[in-house]
């Protein structure tokens, strides 16, 4: 579990690519501080396991599944990337509960300066919007981040000056991919109302108990 606070912002060293595996070696800080052979880290939003590390760097590998969901392949020599270590049980939940399982990639479509403030829209399934609101949360990149508006296929953040300064997302461009996780809580309640005449919870029982207004279906 994450909060999508970003740690510190890594650098990708090396990319290993084998005929059955990839692997990624990530130099870092903050992150390599207290840590230990399969502890998991975040590397842009997507929960990873450090399979190596000595003083500088650490290595995790990418499987099929992560490839294809996420930007990681994407990945090149040099590039930064986003950061953070597991939860502590004693640390504080700064964002929300960011779990490391990217959802889907979206591209961004437009950054746009507001004073010291910078608005990034990014472009994405409909599949995915479906569970992004206004003023809900969403992690870009493991970015927790307040959504401002949305639209079919797209939505909106603003990034304040300090978080500009502490992420990777700014560096990037019009046009990059970058991995998006919704709010796990969304997904379990579109498959509760899913279930609900199979599991017994009819719409009298709903509206019985708060979950739906009168006048909905």
């Amino acid at each position: 579990m994450f909060t999508g606070l970003i740690e510190e912002i890594g650098a990708v060293a090396a990319v290993q690519n084998a005929a059955d595996s990839t692997a990624l070696t990530i130099r870092a800080k903050t992150a390599l501080e207290g840590l230990k052979l399969g502890d998991s880290i975040a590397v842009n939003g997507v929960c990873l396991t450090a399979t190596a590390f000595d003083g500088e760097t650490f290595a995790v590998g990418l499987a099929p599944e992560t490839l294809k969901r996420t930007n990681l392949g994407d990945l090149k020599t040099g590039d930064p990337v986003n950061l953070e270590r597991s939860l502590s049980p004693t640390g504080r939940l700064g964002g929300h509960f960011v779990q490391g399982h990217v959802d889907g990639t979206g591209v961004i479509k437009s950054f746009r300066p507001d004073r010291d403030a910078l608005w990034l829209t990014v472009e994405t399934d409909p599949a995915l919007i479906r569970y992004v609101v206004t003023k809900g949360y969403i992690a870009i990149d493991g970015t927790s981040l307040t959504v401002v508006d949305t639209g079919p296929d797209w939505f909106n953040v603003t990034l304040v000056d300090y978080t500009q300064q502490h992420i990777a997302l700014p560096q990037k461009k019009p046009g990059d991919r970058v991995n998006l996780e919704v709010d796990i809580l969304a997904k379990y309640v579109e498959r509760l109302i899913a279930d609900r005449e199979g599991a017994g919870l009819t719409t009298d029982f709903l509206k019985e108990h708060g979950f739906i207004k009168e006048g909905a279906r």
